[in-house]
């Protein structure tokens, strides 16, 4: 993991001319992320599986830059061929593909591991890890096609969620840990940059069906957030490649 650092400031026009695919774009990173990129200069692609929730994300991001797309899908329900799919298309309407921000997630509360009913447990870990793999293999050649290019996973504090009653989630981010370096060894010589996000504690819906008792403001909001997956998905990233970023809040120097 990288040392503690501030968020640098989003240079104007910092993703410009780029095409970003953002999964869980409807979810609370995933759509502050969205806008940030917008706002940055991206041609954001929003990838979920609620239209109406992606419809709404859709008018946020298209006030922000670019007109955004939207690309409905279940990656509960999807395979190789429908990711193969989704990057071509995005490649044959956009004219390429730049980066990849891994954001969405299957998690719906604290159960024992013995009470989990297999489909649950089955769904939250390919969602969670299998889809954002085969999702990332079926982007990479175009990925590869651009002189600077990069995939950011989403990752968990994995001391507090590889405990008990995290479930397949906790199983899911461990792997995406190891998913991380394992790419970026392979693509370390290439100009597909690959790493980890490591946001500290936000004010999302999964934080809430985790722990219910906390006060809804206790937290930061994900927008928070969303300028340090700007960072990584632009030029400026490749100070952190193959590394897990785990930014600080306070303001950069």
């Amino acid at each position: 993991m990288s040392p503690a650092r501030a968020i640098p400031a989003v240079a104007a026009g910092a993703l410009a001319g780029r095409v970003v695919l953002v999964t869980g774009a409807a979810g609370g990173l995933g759509q502050a992320a969205a806008r940030a990129c917008a706002k940055a200069g991206a041609t954001v692609v929003l990838l979920g599986r609620k239209v109406p929730r992606l419809s709404r994300a859709y008018d946020a991001v298209k006030a922000l830059g670019p007109e955004p797309a939207i690309y409905p899908l279940d990656l509960a329900g999807a395979g190789p061929a429908d990711y193969e799919a989704l990057a071509d298309r995005i490649e044959a309407d956009l004219g390429g593909l730049h980066g990849v921000l891994h954001c969405a997630v299957e998690f719906t509360g604290l159960r024992p591991l013995e009470l989990t009913p297999a489909e649950d447990f089955v769904r939250q870990l390919h969602v969670g890890l299998t889809a954002p793999w085969l999702l990332t293999q079926a982007c990479l050649p175009a990925l590869k096609r651009q002189a600077d290019s990069a995939v950011v996973f989403l990752l968990d504090d994995l001391a507090r969620i590889n405990r008990a009653y995290w479930g397949a989630y906790g199983v899911a981010k461990a792997g995406l840990a190891g998913l991380v370096k394992q790419l970026h060894d392979e693509t370390d010589t290439g100009p597909v940059r690959v790493a980890g996000l490591l946001p500290g504690p936000m004010h999302t819906d999964l934080r809430a069906r985790a722990y219910i008792e906390e006060a809804a403001t206790a937290w930061p909001a994900p927008a928070r957030y969303a300028p340090a997956c700007v960072h990584l998905l632009s030029a400026a990233g490749r100070d952190l490649r193959g590394q897990v970023w785990a930014p600080s809040l306070e303001a950069a120097a």
